[in-house]
């Protein structure tokens, strides 16, 4: 159990290192179609490479690979796929339009949307332990965001619409990537959802960076890091740790990409932090370890029940 959940956070921590190389890659020039192309391009290249790699090398690839993977399959996991394409691709255009405190706000609406999603699809009411872990989190992610410390310009509500929109896709991105074809290889689902997303991403931003020079301009390590970063470890990691956890708690872990944002933004773009911030931080990392330490507690209680009842 332990180690699934220290995939999920590391899948979430993944994803919270990406506003920063986004901020860099526009600092540089490039554009959120760039962005996008790009990341989708080497994303989805680097994991098909992986499940090459895996099934020439691996010695138990003859085993998982002889469970084949049905068309039906395919077109389920790659329509998966575009949730996490269109949480990347909204919450970019959003930040064209509100400031990256507000829109990580709006985008962590994901917390409760993905408890209750869970709720409404499986028709049973949270337990305690996740609804006192989400009014942390509410608490945390505000605090943290920087959001209630200074003055904050204009509301867009295009950029309004397009973070709200962004966090429903990413709580049904959470969701069903531990509900999707699960007895196939993470590696391959991860592969073949990421296909959806590229082909989606394709569609709508047509790779114009291949022929008009971007990539040699400086667009080739961005993208190469927001691919590794956001298409290739998050996906791959909750491909394996979400259907062991469960989709609700794998929302909870999945706020870890706030503090890791933050965080990256004082170290690398020596952006001013707050102390209300740092509080904040703290407030939500509780807010994630808050229901397996109340599991642990509840565990412990009954082994001394036990002891004294022997």
């Amino acid at each position: 159990m332990m180690k699934y959940m220290w995939f999920v956070l590391a899948g979430a921590c993944s994803f919270g290192l990406l506003s920063t190389f986004v901020k860099e890659a526009y600092a540089s020039g490039f554009k959120v179609s760039d962005v996008v192309g790009s990341q989708n391009l080497f994303g989805v290249m680097m994991l098909w490479i992986l499940v090459f790699v895996t099934t020439r090398f691996s010695k138990q690839s003859a085993a998982t690979q002889s469970v084949q993977v049905t068309w039906r399959q395919v077109l389920t996991l790659m329509a998966v796929g575009t949730t996490t394409g269109l949480t990347g691709m909204l919450y970019y255009a959003a930040l064209q339009y509100i400031s990256a405190s507000f829109a990580i706000i709006l985008l962590f609406q994901f917390t409760w949307m993905g408890i209750l999603l869970e709720a409404i699809a499986e028709r049973k009411r949270p337990g305690k332990e996740k609804l006192i872990s989400l009014s942390i989190l509410f608490a945390g992610i505000t605090m943290a965001s920087g959001y209630l410390g200074g003055e904050q310009e204009a509301v867009s509500w295009i950029g309004v619409a397009l973070g709200l929109m962004s966090a429903v896709t990413y709580a049904f991105f959470i969701w069903f990537s531990g509900k999707t074809a699960r007895q196939v290889e993470p590696i391959t689902r991860s592969a073949i959802m990421l296909s959806g997303s590229f082909i989606l991403a394709m569609l709508l931003f047509p790779p114009h960076f291949l022929v008009n020079g971007s990539l040699h301009e400086g667009l080739l390590p961005w993208g190469l890091l927001l691919a590794l970063f956001g298409i290739v470890i998050p996906p791959l990691f909750y491909a394996i740790g979400v259907p062991r956890i469960g989709g609700g708690f794998a929302t909870i872990l999945s706020a870890a990409e706030l503090p890791t944002a933050v965080m990256m933004s004082y170290v690398i773009l020596n952006e001013s932090v707050s102390w209300l911030q740092w509080v904040g931080i703290g407030v939500t990392m509780l807010g994630i370890a808050l229901p397996e330490l109340m599991k642990r507690k509840k565990s412990l209680a009954k082994i001394v029940e036990a002891l004294a009842e022997s």
